[in-house]
């Protein structure tokens, strides 16, 4: 029973259809790897406030600043 969890931040505005696609994607991947069933496969998806997500020790948007 494959259980994924898939976390992005909030800041890009994905819709239900982006959100479907990622759940029917991983799944199929899933299938084709692992041989696992679609009906035990579960896709989580949590959207996280940008202010609560970092990289490199620093917040995300102040790493960003520091990389372009």
């Amino acid at each position: 029973m494959p259980y994924v969890n898939i976390k992005i931040t909030r800041e890009g505005g994905t819709t239900a259809a982006q959100k479907a696609e990622l759940i029917e994607g991983v799944t199929d991947v899933l299938v084709k790897v692992l041989d696992k069933s679609p009906a035990t496969t579960f896709v989580v998806i949590d959207e996280v406030e940008l202010e609560d997500w970092g990289i490199g020790g620093m917040p995300v948007e102040a790493w960003r600043k520091r990389t372009q």
